[in-house]
């Protein structure tokens, strides 16, 4: 019995001896394609897809949202930051893509579309703000933490909150920023 259950220790540990071989292999061979205009395959899109959604549902639930998240002082200040700084890649009302999204991958979320998903508000908020303070790594989402503080990110998120409803009318009105406020310009 001991002896079955020594191979089976030394079977174990050399296949995954190989294992790491091969994969150290196939990293240095440079044979994956690495160009924003060639997808992942199925199975390492859906291991990326999901270790980030993992990851930010673990690092954003203990977030506490604000209790006035959908006050107008709130959606007013974020609007004219997710003009600024958001709507290049994230779109406004009336826009399905631009020429500069159409070049990016992974695309990023369109969101002036509300995505069909099982979080509670409070989850997409607690989410929303720690991807806008953290970013995304790898993914052309930078973190807004270096410039912006919390009050200033949960803006961000108060708009975003409303941001499906808005016309694009509407839109315009809630980003434009008033020369007094210029100086958040970036």
């Amino acid at each position: 019995m001991k002896s079955c259950n020594l191979r089976l220790i030394k079977f174990l540990t050399l296949s995954l001896i190989a294992i790491a071989i091969l994969l150290l292999l196939f990293i240095y061979s440079g044979l994956y394609p690495m160009g924003a205009d060639t997808p992942h395959n199925k199975f390492t899109y859906w291991a990326l897809e999901t270790l980030r959604d993992r990851s930010v549902a673990r690092a954003a639930s203990n977030i506490k949202v604000p209790e006035n998240i959908s006050s107008s002082e709130r959606l007013l200040r974020g609007g004219p930051d997710y003009n600024e700084m958001c709507v290049s890649c994230h779109l406004s009302p009336g826009k399905s893509e631009t020429d500069f999204t159409k070049g990016l991958y992974p695309s990023p979320p369109n969101l002036t579309e509300i995505p069909e998903t099982a979080f509670t508000k409070a989850q997409h908020d607690q989410r929303r703000f720690w991807i806008i303070k953290h970013g995304i790594k790898a993914s052309g989402m930078p973190s807004w933490a270096p410039g912006h503080d919390d009050q200033r990110i949960w803006d961000m998120v108060a708009f975003l909150k409303k941001l499906p409803e808005l016309s694009p009318e509407q839109y315009q009105i809630l980003t434009s920023r008033d020369a007094e406020n210029s100086s958040h310009a970036h």
